[in-house]
């Protein structure tokens, strides 16, 4: 569902990765179903949540039949666009900086914000890969060419494995194999394409896929706390309040746990 244009030359990947994907809907390529319900809400979230957020709009839709249309880009790109009236009624974002950002803004309705995860980063070698990698010092061999990460000005876990690099004291020597992507799910792209050997993304996106996943110890870089809030633009207000309430019990906390987000 996701493109891009660039190439490795500039070293960054410029695309805006803002799909809708309609919750409870995976493997339909996007498309809506026959006889959607009449009640439907917008969800604006971070890129490493494309997988689970595909679990939650499900399961709460089976359980509400409230029909949640997911926006997944970085989670600064999103932040922009409730800043110029997007039309979204909920926000999940990659870390809290963002939702405190929003709500100093008076863009959600107060008293919304909370705490739904703390994310996980992994290293992931994609099947194929030449490279000989069980470990992070491995980065820094010569079969190890281009290392995909998400722009850490943009993107939480960017800015996590930036942090991982360079508590390791390995930055120095793997900054020039750095390909930037415009968000977490499109560095995951850039190493299924084959065109990275080694990718820093969410653990969530790559729990499941084939290749080596190598979890990163979260002392390594500063937690990446994940919080949301309800637009305060929103036009739906019960739903949204339904849709986080079930982000935030039991359903939806263990569907997060489920893909390796720490919950409180």
């Amino acid at each position: 569902m996701s493109c891009y244009s660039g190439t490795i030359g500039p070293r960054i990947l410029n695309s805006v990765f803002a799909v809708a994907v309609l919750g409870g809907l995976a493997g339909s390529g996007g498309m809506r179903a026959a006889n959607p319900p009449q009640q439907e809400i917008t969800v604006a979230a971070a890129a490493n949540l494309m997988d689970v957020g595909q679990a939650i709009g499900s399961a709460f839709e089976a359980q509400t039949k409230i029909h949640p249309i997911f926006s997944f880009a970085s989670t600064a790109q999103l932040t922009s666009q409730i800043e110029n009236s997007a039309p979204f009624d909920v926000f999940l974002a990659a870390d809290a900086l963002h939702v405190d950002k929003l709500a100093r803004e008076h863009l959600l309705v107060p008293g919304s914000e909370a705490v739904y995860a703390t994310g996980a980063l992994a290293l992931w070698v994609p099947p194929g890969s030449k490279a000989r990698i069980t470990k992070l010092a491995d980065l820094t061999a010569s079969d190890v060419r281009v290392i995909a990460l998400a722009n850490p000005k943009l993107a939480p876990y960017g800015q996590a494995a930036v942090e991982t690099l360079q508590h390791l004291g390995l930055w120095d020597q793997v900054k020039n194999k750095i390909v930037y992507a415009a968000n977490i799910s499109m560095a995951r792209e850039f190493g299924s394409s084959k065109n990275a050997d080694a990718v820093f993304t969410a653990y969530s996106l790559v729990l499941k896929e084939a290749g080596k996943v190598i979890p990163i110890d979260g002392r390594l870089h500063a937690p990446i706390v994940q919080k949301l809030g309800i637009v305060a633009r929103s036009h739906q207000l019960k739903d949204a309040r339904a849709f986080t309430r079930f982000v935030l019990g039991p359903s939806g906390r263990a569907i997060l746990a489920r893909y390796g987000y720490k919950i409180h």
